[in-house]
């Protein structure tokens, strides 16, 4: 089997720097792990940025997604494993000195929002953005977050974990601030292409079973932890290039 992700999302999964080709993280240690107790090989490749990414596997190129949120339109051309493995909260992102005053969802209606090509926060959200929010959307993080300090945008939305990893990562974090309350908290999931060759009744089970195990035993929250503390290690390498980067141009 075959499985991607999104590249910018530490300590989840984030691109290899001794490979770049690899995604290594939480999610990839997690889906290892499983798949190595049902009796498969995986490999959890980079196949370009999330949107991308997401193309690959709706297209059965890649059998895999190791880390999701549930949509109406991802559930059109995936299968999803259950349970989630991780719950995450996804924040709104603001210039610490151009802060403005938020409560709700409501009051990003005024305001002008970055996020990434095809990205989501929840079925909910999601449809709530589409009627009322005005959001630009970029292939990666990195390009969000400097058209916000450039003020080109004046939020963005991602999820609290990677987003302050990441801003530290790029020397950004006295620079941005995540506005509370979170716009929402979404499980994160497996994914397994309609259109895998891999895809059969067997394999969605051995999954379903295996993930059932893994987080009643609290597996995917100790891996978290583990992969935070790898990412910080890393950062610490004078060698360690953080984040490679995404093409200048959308999806």
């Amino acid at each position: 089997m075959v499985a991607t992700g999104n590249p910018e999302y530490p300590p989840y999964l984030w691109r290899d720097p001794e490979n770049p080709k690899r995604l290594i993280g939480a999610n990839a240690d997690l889906l290892k792990r499983i798949a190595q107790e049902i009796g498969v090989k995986v490999d959890i490749l980079y196949t370009g940025p999330w949107s991308r990414a997401q193309d690959e596997v709706r297209t059965g190129r890649v059998d895999l997604i190791a880390g999701a949120f549930l949509t109406m339109p991802r559930l059109e051309t995936m299968d999803y494993v259950h349970p989630p493995f991780l719950e995450t909260q996804s924040v709104v992102w603001v210039k610490r000195d151009k802060a403005f005053p938020y409560s709700g969802w409501d009051d990003l209606r005024e305001h002008t929002g970055g996020t990434l090509v095809k990205n989501s926060f929840g079925e909910a959200f999601d449809r709530y953005a589409k009627e009322n929010l005005s959001l630009e959307e970029v292939p990666s993080l990195t390009q969000a977050y400097q058209k916000l300090l450039l003020e080109r945008t004046d939020y963005v939305l991602y999820e609290r974990y990677p987003g302050l990893v990441l801003a530290d990562t790029l020397g950004m974090a006295d620079d941005l601030v995540a506005l509370e309350p979170p716009i929402s908290s979404e499980g994160l999931y497996l994914t397994l292409s309609h259109n895998s060759a891999c895809n059969d009744p067997w394999l969605r089970g051995q999954l379903a079973k295996k993930m059932t195990e893994l987080v009643a035993a609290g597996v995917p929250g100790a891996l978290l932890q583990n992969n935070l503390e790898r990412w910080k290690a890393l950062q610490l390498q004078p060698e360690a290039s953080a984040i490679p980067a995404a093409p200048a141009t959308p999806e």
